[in-house]
């Protein structure tokens, strides 16, 4: 049995440290009214800190699970009773073709760009299009990271790289009631990825790569590809029953295969081709299938031309407009075939020899 190796974590913070680090998010002068409330809430965060407080509430797994007496966090298995709901309604057939489409760029007009981001605008164009033929377009704005009060996608912790029956599905790393990694959105994403029948992600190049909102789904993401939807196999996050568990050989459950995609990168200068490759890859390895070569779109929108007159190059390149409207034509086409059982999948029924 492999050990796990130890002695990157160094030690807890002093109470000192922690006392600068809570007070430093509340740094505003008009706090200073409610200094002696906020020291009593500082206490209460400390002793969830020092007595490792993950969860809120937990009750007994219950039937269903392995291990039906572990104790498991409410939250998760909130999140998890909605994951359910949710394919239910996805294999339905009663229920309207939906096609998840998810805005990649950080930037919006309410912080400090000052200006809706292009992306946003090729969303709402394939979102037209889709509504226009019957399906249901839900749109997951992805720069609400950066303008909503507190809310996050906390990043990955890794759990995977330890023993995949370690990363669960849906996550069970947050929230950490104990280290304040709370307001985290993946548990409403992961319901929106299950929900859909088509997935469109549409994003500029940052540096050569996607934004940073849209990186941070994608590593979440790693749950839905061989995640372990029973934490009580792993009583938690046992690392040596985790480690027994794969070596004892691991199915990896693709919990999103089968549903298509499409991809609209767009850049100004470079990188296009290589993050929609790479998008493509990531899609490739999940599971699901791609609707076509028109829905699989990288374009420059004002090549080497001014920041400041994008959006009018936009309003300009009508051709560049059709494209992403082909982009979600292929999708709804593909989602149709997909309901139907039309959509071929030539390697389906093959089995991997070295699933991963």
């Amino acid at each position: 049995m492999t050990e796990a190796r130890k002695g990157q974590f160094v030690r807890m913070m002093t109470r000192e440290e922690f006392r600068d680090r809570f007070h430093g998010s509340f740094g505003h002068p008009h706090f200073g009214r409610v200094a002696d409330a906020m020291n009593q809430v500082e206490e209460v965060a400390w002793d969830v800190y020092i007595n490792s407080g993950k969860t809120k509430a937990t009750h007994p797994a219950g039937p269903g699970y392995a291990d039906p007496g572990y104790e498991l966090s409410d939250e998760w298995r909130e999140t998890r009773k909605r994951l359910l709901a949710a394919e239910a309604r996805q294999k339905d057939p009663a229920t309207p073709p939906r096609v998840l489409l998810i805005c990649g760029a950080d930037r919006n007009d309410g912080t400090c760009p000052g200006e809706m981001s292009k992306t946003f605008r090729l969303t709402r164009i394939a979102a037209e299009v889709l509504e226009a033929q019957g399906v249901e377009a839900d749109v997951l704005d992805l720069s609400r990271l950066v303008s909503d009060y507190d809310w996050h996608i906390h990043p990955c912790k890794g759990c995977v790289s330890t023993a995949m029956p370690l990363c669960h599905w849906p996550c069970s790393c947050y929230p950490n009631h104990a280290l304040r990694q709370t307001n985290d959105w993946m548990g409403e994403i992961y319901e929106k990825w299950v929900a859909a029948h088509g997935i469109i992600i549409l994003t500029p190049v940052y540096w050569y790569q996607s934004p940073s909102a849209l990186k941070l789904m994608i590593d979440r993401l790693v749950c839905a590809d061989g995640g372990n939807p029973d934490p009580t196999t792993t009583s938690g996050k046992d690392t040596a029953k985790a480690k027994a568990l794969e070596e004892a050989g691991w199915s990896y459950p693709k919990h999103l295969a089968g549903r298509t995609y499409g991809l609209v990168v767009h850049g100004d200068v470079a990188g296009i081709e290589g993050n929609r490759r790479a998008l493509s890859d990531w899609l490739d390895w999940m599971g699901l299938v791609d609707a076509g070569t028109q829905a699989r779109l990288d374009r420059y929108i004002g090549y080497y031309d001014s920041y400041a007159r994008s959006h009018e190059t936009l309003d300009r390149d009508l051709a560049v407009q059709e494209e992403v409207r082909n982009v979600a034509r292929a999708v709804s086409n593909a989602v149709t075939a997909l309901r139907a059982d039309r959509l071929a999948v030539p390697d389906r029924d093959l089995q991997q020899p070295r699933p991963k």
